[in-house]
């Protein structure tokens, strides 16, 4: 086994561990727990492609030969560009991982899962992209999604909460980031958003209204039913396979990289992220069962990447990965 090899090996690891302490409600430190193990994650994968890259020596301090360098040293060697979401992202990260515990409140999670989010989904591509290793054939594409626990940010609150060093923290560190979010694309933070639905049961509603009659504003539900197991009846994996097939019987040459490729996960995920396409509901449907959100896409959703395939084969799957870097 080579010493790429076993970075590689020990990443996929650690990564699945960040996911696996993040999604266990019982786990009080889980955020420290997360933050440490996907920046340990990153830091093995892409010493692993610096080595591809410039060779093994590279990722030694030239005057300590025997002390490998800092992942802020590997982001600055492989993501050149300072303004990139995803360096921002990573640098987030990793001040998050240097804060000391103790810093740490429950709040926080509310304040960073738009980039732990983002942070996932970024390792899952690069991992592809520098290594052609596809993280959801090791951990389902479902537990990717990490479980949100919300706690609304009220600051009066926490200045009474919390002592004053804490709670100055704390505001900072959300007026700092709450602006980054808004102007920086998915590569940065994944913005989680709440949708209200309704319930006659009372015992399952987070809210309570009536309908007044001599109300001045008019009002009128619409209910739509649909089954979606009649129409988003496709997992992702399903949709690559019908696309593939779509591909191979008209004779389609699929390039990515100047090379000739098969449609896979990490291409799947290209579309869904730049068309926006989990948050259409014509092409997928969001399961909210458990703590962890699965979707399920339509014949619409297949025929629409696919026709966006059959345009541009040689140069779609390249210009939606540079897309997603700006």
């Amino acid at each position: 086994m080579t010493t790429i090899d076993r970075l590689l090996d020990k990443s996929k690891e650690a990564f699945v561990m960040a996911i696996e302490i993040y999604n266990k409600p019982t786990i009080k430190y889980r955020l420290e727990g997360f933050s440490f193990f996907i920046c340990n994650a990153w830091e093995l994968m892409l010493k692993a492609h610096i080595i591809n890259k410039f060779g093994e020596n590279s990722i030694y301090y030239s005057n300590k030969p025997n002390r490998t360098i800092t992942l802020e040293n590997c982001v600055c060697k492989i993501f050149t560009n300072e303004n990139a979401p995803l360096r921002k992202n990573l640098e987030k990260i990793i001040e998050l991982r240097n804060t000391s515990t103790h810093f740490i409140t429950e709040e926080y999670e509310s304040i960073y899962i738009p980039l732990l989010q983002a942070c996932v989904f970024n390792f899952v591509d690069k991992m592809m992209e520098f290594h052609n290793i596809d993280m959801t054939t090791i951990i389902p594409e479902n537990f990717i999604t990490l479980s949100v626990r919300f706690n609304s940010l009220n600051e009066i609150e926490i200045r009474g909460k919390y002592e004053e060093q804490i709670a100055e923290k704390l505001v900072s560190i959300q007026h700092t980031l709450e602006p980054m979010v808004e102007t920086n694309n998915n590569a940065f933070a994944i913005k989680v958003e709440h949708y209200h639905y309704m319930t006659k049961d009372k015992n399952n509603a987070t809210e309570i209204y009536h309908l007044e009659k001599d109300a001045h504003d008019g009002v009128r539900i619409i209910k739509e039913l649909k089954n979606p197991n009649d129409t988003h009846k496709y997992s992702a994996k399903a949709c690559i396979k019908e696309i593939n097939k779509r591909i191979q019987k008209d004779h389609i040459k699929l390039l990515f990289n100047g090379n000739e490729v098969q449609f896979n996960m990490y291409h799947f995920n290209l579309f869904t992220l730049y068309f926006n396409i989990k948050n259409n509901e014509k092409l997928c449907f969001t399961y909210h069962v458990s703590a962890q959100p699965q979707y399920s896409y339509s014949q619409q959703a297949i025929d629409f990447i696919y026709n966006e395939i059959k345009k541009e084969p040689d140069t779609i799957l390249n210009n939606l990965k540079n897309k997603q870097k700006k």
